[in-house]
């Protein structure tokens, strides 16, 4: 009898699941901060990998004249037969320079070509192999010295947070007191809500879920921004081998919740939070660019059209409440269509320009 009620649509997250496994999974995580707060310590210390080993270190007259640059590290890591992906964006030369005047917007442009280029590949005959270079998350380091926020701190997010999810990051967290984290916590909080920023948003827990999880989210939400700790060395403390500082008056252990919140980070970025980053990633962020770039090239078609019928501005031509579903379904292939032009055409770089 049991069989035969027994239809079989139940193992359908199963067969998610093994089709997932098979395809393996992908993650850009980019770090930006100014140089010496510890970003390429703490990436190897989240993934257990050395992704900088060939790093060369620049003097300090060499930084002042460096500009901002854009480097990708990429590895992929296997754990319990779960390949991972993992492309580190990395920003040398931020907030290095004497004047910093708009020294986000080589990351802005970087994470704009990301969305154009997978915009374009979505748009094109061949959409079965899509690389997806999109910037999942971005964690913005802070200078532990100083009172709160600097303005570049402001400008940065503020010029990024309608493009990647930010997750501010209280670096080098061992050189404050407890006391002192807990207040510089409380005024990065304030600043934040008070500058209008808009960092990454814990989603809210299902009324299912259980105790342990909604107390675990709630701790992950009241540790922003996360007071962290790296370090790649292993040394002994109380008898046991652990990965951490060693000081003159003890030891700090980076995967000791009472030292910093590594493990909270850790936590967040990779056991709970990963898939939400990509979902906000890609229907957030990637459809505000897609929507803006729809509308820049249905605004440009407009344009042609009028020009070419010698029409005033607002008076409608055949076809025109027909561009915009054009658009939505082939952008390249209709905007060749409409236009007449041979080849597809893209909006200029940025979008503002276009409009």
């Amino acid at each position: 009898m049991d069989d035969k009620e027994y239809v079989g649509f139940a193992t359908l997250p199963n067969q998610v699941h093994r089709k997932s496994v098979k395809k393996g999974f992908d993650f850009t995580l980019m770090v930006a901060g100014e140089s010496g707060l510890g970003k390429s310590t703490l990436v190897n210390s989240l993934f257990l990998t050395d992704l900088y080993r060939d790093r060369k270190l620049l003097g300090a007259e060499e930084r002042i004249m460096q500009t901002v640059e854009i480097t990708k590290h990429a590895v992929d890591i296997e754990e319990k037969g779960v390949r991972l992906r993992l492309t580190i964006v990395d920003t040398p030369g931020f907030g290095d320079a004497v004047n910093n005047t708009e020294c986000w917007r080589p990351v802005a442009e970087y994470i704009d070509q990301q969305f154009e280029q997978y915009f374009r590949d979505e748009s094109g005959l061949n959409r079965k192999n899509i690389q997806d270079n999109r910037v999942h998350c971005c964690l913005y380091f802070i200078s532990p010295f100083g009172h709160g926020l600097r303005p570049l701190d402001v400008e940065f997010m503020k010029a990024l947070h309608q493009r990647v999810n930010i997750v501010p990051i209280l670096a080098k967290a061992d050189t404050l007191t407890p006391s002192e984290v807990d207040r510089k916590k409380c005024k990065i909080r304030e600043e934040i809500e008070h500058f209008g920023i808009k960092i990454y948003q814990f989603p809210d827990c299902d009324s299912d879920e259980d105790e342990d999880f909604k107390l675990q989210d709630q701790a992950l939400k009241e540790s922003i921004p996360f007071a962290v700790i790296g370090s790649n060395t292993v040394v002994e403390a109380r008898g046991r081998r652990v990965r951490g500082r060693l000081y003159p008056w003890g030891i700090v252990e980076v995967e000791n919740p009472g030292h910093c919140d590594f493990v909270k980070l850790r936590t967040m970025l990779v056991r709970t939070h990963m898939q939400d980053l990509k979902d906000v990633t890609r229907e957030t962020h990637y459809e505000n660019y897609r929507a803006q770039c729809i509308q820049s090239m249905t605004r440009l078609v407009v344009k042609e059209r009028n020009r070419k019928y010698d029409q005033k501005p607002g008076q409608s031509w055949p076809g025109e409440s027909q561009v915009l579903p054009l658009l939505l379904c082939r952008p390249q292939a209709s905007l060749k269509l409409v236009l007449g032009s041979p080849q597809p055409y893209y909006p200029p770089f940025p979008l503002s320009s276009a409009s």
